[in-house]
């Protein structure tokens, strides 16, 4: 089994619990797999809010 990178978890968790508000031990108890999806989910729920407000498609 690969070591996932610290930096890369951290990240990863910083930018749900910004942006999901869920708790550290929540984010944590995710299996790899979830929080991926989880990170895609929310990056393209933000791609879709900018283009809105810039008007690009």
């Amino acid at each position: 089994m690969t070591r996932y990178a610290e930096r890369d978890l951290w990240r990863e968790i910083t930018y749900l619990a910004y942006h999901l508000h869920w708790g550290l031990d929540q984010l944590l108890d995710l299996e790899h797999g979830d929080r991926i999806a989880l990170l895609e989910e929310v990056g393209s729920l933000n791609k879709r809010f900018w283009q809105g407000i810039d008007g690009s498609n």
